[in-house]
């Protein structure tokens, strides 16, 4: 049985908590892990989550958390800048690690950590749960299969409005020493991750960059605290295979809370998504007889693996957290020697490789930058 170290107890600590309670029941192939420990400050905080969640220990250092030879599993769902030094010791200390994005604040820490853990030779896995929806998969298929023909575009966008109020306080989210990259760190990398499954790596790019609101009041109301990084971020992009393809994303764009979609155009028809109706898939097939031409609203069931294991209705639905147990799912099969956990650290580098190159381009002018394969 799995031991499991969980520190953070936010928005994705909860997400992870309810996984691992739900793996086993959903998946009957999956053994349920052992919550062993949890982590979180105040030490108080880190007791009270502890019973909800249902860890067998709670401790206020992440250190310790890591040491404990009752947990096999670290996952890391803190602030970004804390990423690589957990992720790091956790590798040398042996443990599986499962870390939300962006795996570290610079490319180089992403790069010291994926070579970390190929050294290590543990199982990795970065939280990028929008692969694992059974809609996205079942477009992946349809692609492989050649149901749009030849891909000839890619178009997709991501977009929230969580920091499109200028009146909201400043932040960590604002420092670039604390969260990195602004929009891409954030969202945007969730939208290269779907593009290069569906289309494979991104070779070329160009972009620019925005930071809509420089300033942000101070939570003291000692003054304004300057913005660091970007809020919105647009790409050109071109694919190894030499599929065209642009990438927008905003941290500021009112109305959006969930909006990650794309258009993935072939020459036979045409695929669209948007994660805020994560249950259905939009298909065009360009039939000889044009009087039928129109679009084929596809709502996902049990004929869409794996949603069967939630639900037998089909048009039900799934919903994130779901998504967050079919990783889970992944991950604990890997441990146990079934298959791979993906991404894993190296995938994920490649993922921060793009969104490193497109701050690199918007900061240089918005030239082209090529990235090796």
């Amino acid at each position: 049985m799995v031991g499991v170290g969980l520190i953070g107890t936010g928005f994705m600590g909860k997400c992870h908590a309810l996984a691992y309670r739900a793996v086993s029941a959903v998946f009957g192939d999956v053994a349920a892990p052992r919550l062993a420990v949890l982590c979180d400050t105040p030490a108080e905080a880190a007791e009270r989550f502890a019973r909800q969640f249902g860890f067998a220990r709670a401790t206020a250092d992440w250190r310790d958390l890591v040491a404990d030879p009752a947990v096999d599993l670290v996952s890391i769902t803190t602030p970004n800048r804390l990423h690589s030094e957990m992720a790091l010791a956790a590798l040398a200390a042996g443990k599986h690690v499962y870390c939300e994005k962006p795996l570290g604040l610079t490319l180089e820490e992403a790069e010291a950590m994926a070579a970390a853990a190929a050294e290590a030779g543990v199982v990795t896995q970065v939280g990028y749960n929008y692969l694992k929806n059974p809609a996205f998969q079942h477009a992946q298929r349809l692609v492989a299969e050649g149901a749009i023909g030849r891909i000839v575009q890619f178009r997709g966008i991501v977009d929230e409005d969580y920091m499109a109020d200028p009146a909201l306080p400043w932040s960590w989210r604002c420092r670039s020493d604390e969260a990195g990259l602004g929009a891409l760190g954030d969202l945007g990398c969730h939208l290269v991750s779907l593009a290069q499954a569906l289309c494979g790596p991104i070779r070329t790019l160009c972009a620019d960059m925005q930071t809509v609101h420089a300033t942000r009041p101070m939570p003291d109301g000692t003054g304004e605290g300057p913005v660091e990084n970007e809020d919105v971020a647009t790409a050109l992009v071109r694919f190894e295979s030499g599929v065209a393809g642009m990438l927008t994303t905003s941290r500021a764009a009112w109305g959006r809370k969930g909006r990650l979609a794309f258009e993935i155009h072939g020459s036979a028809g045409m695929i669209a998504f948007d994660q805020e109706r994560m249950n259905e898939l939009q298909l065009f097939q360009a039939e000889p007889d044009r009087s039928r031409h129109g679009f084929r609203t596809i709502l996902t069931g049990p004929a869409h693996e794996p949603y069967g294991a939630f639900t037998p209705a089909p048009g039900h639905g799934l919903g994130f957290n779901d998504q967050k147990t079919i990783e889970v799912a992944g991950l604990l099969r890997a441990i146990a020697g079934r298959g791979r956990a993906s991404p894993d650290f190296e995938e994920a580098l490649g993922i921060e490789r793009v969104i490193h190159a497109i701050a690199r381009s918007a900061r240089e002018g918005g030239g082209w930058v090529r990235l090796d394969a």
